[in-house]
């Protein structure tokens, strides 16, 4: 029987699962299977609505199909649906930990195992909005990949309205062992890069907070020459692409 087209055996001592090929690159995501190998640290990023929460549910249900375990992550500031909930806009879903600004994360993903009490160590540990990390909790997270040998896979987005980088996106760009880009594209059809943030007249909007919570405001993807020409396009903007800072 031939393997399954998301399962493929790279190096005969030291297996590996590919559990899942990145849609928008085609490069296949390389997971832990034993303890023999280093874990690594792996970043996912990309502008608005390219399907990250999507991926990464959908690289979490292929372990837990085989058996293995994980843990889900997500931060307390998304609050689309429920706090404590990663859910794509396809209309996948699963229940996951919240993480603060405050969260020890080596400390918290530790306690989550027991090797003694029969508690199973997981087989890889996900991250949604992982823009929310701070530079220390990206820290922690290398040294979850390091010391407890557990791949650690975040998902997030890469630069504000303003072009500016999220915290956490800067350290993960600096220490992942492994950058991938989702991609999704601008109104023109090109590879959309930026996010403009608009208010409730369809407008631009230039200065502000790098996060609202509660606002009216809304966000839509552009190439990086129609953010800086501020193009939305012909397109109807009366029902943007969403709120950021968060992507499903």
């Amino acid at each position: 029987m031939p393997p399954h087209p998301h399962i493929a055996l790279r190096d005969e001592q030291h297996p590996c699962i590919l559990a899942q090929a990145d849609l928008a690159t085609d490069n296949p995501i390389c997971l832990r299977k034993d303890d023999s190998r280093m874990a690594k640290l792996y970043f996912t990023y990309s502008a608005m609505n390219a399907g990250k929460s999507t991926l990464l549910l959908q690289a979490s249900y292929n372990y837990v199909e085989r058996g293995m375990r994980t843990l889900l992550y997500t931060a307390a500031l998304d609050n689309r649906t429920k706090v404590g909930e990663i859910s794509s806009r396809i209309g996948l879903g699963a229940e996951a930990f919240v993480f603060t600004l405050e969260t020890d994360l080596f400390d918290h993903i530790s306690k989550q195992f027991n090797v003694e009490t029969g508690e199973k160590k997981p087989d890889c540990i996900f991250f949604d909005e992982a823009q929310f990390l701070s530079e220390d909790q990206v820290w922690q997270l290398c040294r979850v990949a390091d010391s407890l040998r557990i791949p650690v896979m975040c998902y997030g987005l890469r630069t504000d309205f303003q072009g500016n980088l999220f915290p956490g996106s800067k350290c993960l760009l600096a220490w992942a062992d492994e950058l991938r880009e989702a991609r999704t594209i601008c109104w023109c059809g090109r590879k959309a890069s930026m996010v403009v943030r608009i208010d409730h007249d369809g407008k631009i909007i230039d200065e502000g907070d790098q996060v609202v919570i509660g606002g009216e405001e809304s966000y839509v993807s552009l190439c990086r020459k129609h953010w800086a020409e501020k193009d939305l396009g012909d397109a109807d903007r009366s029902d943007p692409q969403g709120d950021l800072p968060f992507d499903a």
